[in-house]
């Protein structure tokens, strides 16, 4: 009968030779940036798709002779294998070329790509992500024209900015960010 210490001992030989030729092979157990799932070879860069921002909506919610309360709205979709996380969209807003505004939605974490907060949204790759976010402007009595538009709802919108993500993979992905420009 065979000592039971030599079958424990060759088992973990066996792990240990299996484990070491996985590592010096070029190939990862779990590729979770890509379709592929198990052992992917890491010989070629994982690709990261951008996401793709669209402007959902603008709104005039209300105005008075002191302020217009304004909301919008932006549609992220992700075209990735795995989901994103959205730091932050920051973004300007612009009324026939005079600044109204900047603003953003959600919190850039530390620099470096930590996702210091949790004030992140997730993308997830099978269905796109409404975000929704409101601004006042208030009527110091500077922009007649502007607020004519305000009142009347013909403003000439222009929308833009950077959104900054991260693939939710601890392994790739890396520190992303995207400018758009939306006129409306």
């Amino acid at each position: 009968m065979l000592n039971p210490r030599i079958i424990v001992g060759g088992v973990i030989g066996g792990f240990v030779i299996v484990i070491a030729a996985i590592a010096f092979s070029g190939t990862s157990i779990i590729d979770d940036t890509s379709e592929q799932g198990l052992l992917a070879t890491s010989d070629s860069p994982s690709e990261i798709l951008p996401i793709i921002i669209d402007l959902e909506n603008i709104e005039i919610l209300d105005v008075d002779e002191r302020a217009a309360y304004v909301e919008i709205s932006f549609k992220i979709s992700n075209p990735n294998y795995k989901s994103v996380l959205l730091e932050m969209i920051r973004y300007s807003v612009y009324e026939d070329g005079t600044k109204i505004g900047t603003k953003s939605i959600g919190d850039r974490g530390a620099p470096g790509g930590m996702v210091a907060a949790s004030n992140y949204y997730t993308i997830l790759n099978d269905r796109p992500t409404i975000l929704k976010d409101e601004f006042t402007i208030n009527n110091d009595g500077s922009i007649p024209e502007i607020w004519t538009a305000l009142e009347t709802d013909t403003a000439n919108w222009r929308i833009t900015g950077d959104a900054f993500y991260n693939l939710s993979s601890m392994t790739a992905g890396g520190e992303n960010e995207i400018k758009f420009d939306f006129v409306r």
